[in-house]
């Protein structure tokens, strides 16, 4: 709490904070002074604490830009603005001056102020002797103008600021989200660009530290070892052969040309080509499929709880990738970084304890890695796949619900003469667990994949292939009432669509009757076709 005659800053100073150039100065000779890069969050401690500085100095100046602080001891002229901590730091002229007449007191003089809301009070002056010239004080506890309670409060606000302004300063660089001043760079020219990618090939493309690089290329300088490791992170950063690949506060390497083909570019399992609908007729559906759907493309509020333990339901385009959804509700599971597009990590086979490489696409936010992982444990479209934290920063331990093989009714997906999809019920040998609902085996692989290679998966509206596939699915049950998991599933098996628009189609087609919960049902179950 501000004492009345404590100074302090405006109540909005920095919610309405703006860069100056004195900004920009104070953080570009900050880095010359300490040559050492720091990053955004760095930078923006070390400005809080100078414009905290540079405001407490002006708090305690008697001299201000609206006017002197009034103390009894000050001599002062008529006209003079004055401010009055006394009086809640309000601002008043004086309008006159006279002799002050007390006998107790030595020669005195007495101003008369008229203060801007009309009100017009006198106040001593030239009077050395009195308690209200005791030294202007600040509140130490006053929570704008402390940093820690500052970044509490406005650090997004603030950093999202500071990054705009430094983005704009052509005199700074950033990598991995460091900055530095360009100046004092060190020159790194081709030759040891050249090198640094054979090291790299070396390595299988990578990823290697900056550290490691610089080991094998003695590159010469006589400045400090964080200098040298960002000047030769800018100049990988901008060769076109080079991928910063490193979560965040790491930085690592790899040779684009080196990445496997799924992490460059999409999938075409993945490809969505996006379909209009009302995203509010449909919230509450998708608030009832919880955490039983896990979709990238389904923005989402909900998470998997507090234990980062998750369970999810694998669907075919990502089983055909040897993907996984980076969905919102547990993208925190794996690594991201502050601008690199595609990150690595490490994988842990949960079973066999098994490390291998896993790559996170942050853009279009899948997983990619796990092609020869799901062959191995027997993984098809359905199967229950288990993610949690590794024992080590960067890792993510995957299991499946391997079992002993058995032969199961499920339904499977084939592809008949007129190259349409069709769905029975079969026998087949399974060896993972599934979600019933969701469980869609594919005898022949090649039949489905050449539906989407010829693009003959995307004939037709998503409506009318809705339509069909809830017919075909009607039939191998008994009651014809078919859950929307069921459809979802079903229809990734044909073309790639989250949730959302899926369920927008079911609830406003004329010829199919939401049945309550997530169960839908055709009206006439005798003509096929939308």
């Amino acid at each position: 709490m501000r004492i009345m005659n404590q100074p302090g800053i405006r109540a909005d100073y920095w919610e309405k904070f703006t860069f100056t150039e004195s900004d920009l100065d104070f953080l570009y000779n900050h880095l010359l002074e300490i040559e050492t890069p720091l990053t955004t969050s760095e930078l923006l401690s070390a400005l809080i604490d100078e414009r905290i500085r540079i405001e407490k100095e002006q708090l305690l100046s008697t001299n201000r830009p609206n006017g002197r602080v009034y103390q009894p001891a000050g001599a002062y002229q008529v006209g003079e603005n004055l401010l009055f901590p006394a009086k809640g730091w309000k601002k008043g002229k004086v309008t006159s001056i006279r002799e002050g007449n007390n006998p107790e007191i030595s020669e005195f003089s007495v101003i008369r102020v008229a203060f801007e809301n009309g009100d017009q009070m006198e106040f001593a002056s030239n009077l050395s002797d009195h308690i209200l010239n005791r030294p202007i004080e600040i509140n130490t506890d006053d929570p704008l103008l402390t940093r820690n309670s500052v970044l509490s409060n406005y650090k997004k606000l603030l950093s999202d600021r500071m990054k705009q302004a430094l983005e704009s300063n052509e005199e700074l660089v950033q990598i991995a989200g460091r900055w530095f001043p360009r100046a004092l760079l060190v020159d790194v020219n081709m030759g040891y660009l050249n090198l640094a990618e054979a090291v790299l090939e070396m390595a299988d493309g990578g990823p290697l530290t900056t550290e490691q690089i610089l080991e094998q290329i003695d590159l010469p300088t006589d400045t400090n070892q964080k200098l040298t490791e960002f000047s030769l992170n800018y100049a990988l950063q901008e060769d076109p052969r080079f991928d910063e690949v490193g979560p965040s506060g790491e930085t690592l390497w790899f040779l684009y040309r080196m990445e496997p083909e799924e992490v460059k570019q999409p999938p075409l399992f993945l490809k969505y080509s996006p379909v209009q609908y009302d995203k509010d007729q449909v919230q509450d559906l998708i608030s009832m499929l919880g955490n039983d759907v896990f979709d990238e493309l389904e923005e989402t509020c909900s998470t998997c709880g507090d234990d980062n333990k998750v369970t999810l339901t694998l669907i075919y385009p990502h089983w055909q990738s040897g993907t996984l959804p980076l969905s919102d509700q547990f993208q925190q599971l794996f690594p991201t970084a502050y601008e690199a597009p595609r990150v690595t990590f490490t994988f842990v086979d949960g079973a066999t304890g098994k490390k291998f490489s896993g790559w996170v696409v942050r853009k279009e936010k899948y997983v990619s890695g796990l092609k020869e992982w799901y062959s191995e444990h027997g993984v098809i479209p359905g199967s229950l796949i288990f993610l949690s934290p590794g024992k080590m920063p960067g890792e993510v331990v995957i299991t499946t619900d391997n079992r002993r093989t058995t032969r199961d009714w499920v339904r499977c997906a084939l592809v008949n003469s007129e190259s349409q999809l069709t769905f029975s019920m079969l026998k087949q040998v399974i060896s993972s667990g599934f979600d019933d609902r969701m469980v869609v085996y594919i005898p022949d692989e090649a039949a489905i994949a050449k539906l989407w290679s010829e693009g003959k998966n995307l004939r037709g509206s998503l409506e009318k292939q809705l339509f069909n596939i809830l017919h075909e699915l009607s039939k191998l049950i008994p009651q014809g009432h078919v859950h929307a998991q069921e459809l979802y599933a079903s229809i990734n098996v044909l073309r790639r669509c989250p949730p959302g628009p899926i369920l927008s189609v079911l609830i406003n087609h004329p010829r199919i009757t939401h049945l309550g919960d997530l169960y839908f049902r055709m009206n006439d179950t005798t003509e096929e076709g939308a």
